[in-house]
């Protein structure tokens, strides 16, 4: 494995404000934040992407984000809303590649954006799209 700055980071060897920390998962401030109180949750065993990100890694990940979250709402930062997001792959911005989610607090108003061509691009054949998924994701779990 290449050097990768999370594992780093949950070791120690690299600084980070933490804010989070339990056996499997740690939480820092993002160093780029998009809003105060953006908090990056990582597994601390590495995982790329999710494809190596065990099931049961990423739930945890998501029952941190639960927290992470109750605390942006109730604390003095006292978010209307929170964004949990996933990049997974070059193609979906993601650019440390270490699984990660960002909880990212907004507040009515904030004027941030995420994907928004997300919101405005239609699939012209949802019943195919929706087949082809079907499909995969029963042979996916014949082969387990």
């Amino acid at each position: 494995m290449t050097e990768c700055i999370f594992c780093a980071i949950a070791t120690g060897a690299s600084p980070a404000h933490i804010v989070y920390e339990d056996t499997d998962i740690l939480g820092f401030l993002d160093i780029r934040p998009v809003r105060p109180g953006h908090t990056l949750l990582i597994p601390k065993q590495h995982a790329a992407d999710l494809a190596e990100l065990s099931p049961e890694l990423g739930g945890k990940l998501f029952v941190a984000g639960q927290s992470i979250a109750a605390a942006l709402r109730t604390s003095p930062i006292a978010a209307d809303g929170v964004n949990l997001l996933v990049n997974d792959g070059r193609a979906a911005f993601q650019t440390v590649f270490h699984s990660h989610l960002h909880v990212v607090p907004r507040h009515h108003g904030d004027k941030l954006t995420l994907a928004r061509g997300l919101l405005t691009r239609r699939d012209n054949d949802m019943p195919a799209t929706a087949a082809i998924l079907r499909a995969h994701l029963e042979s996916s779990a014949a082969d387990d």
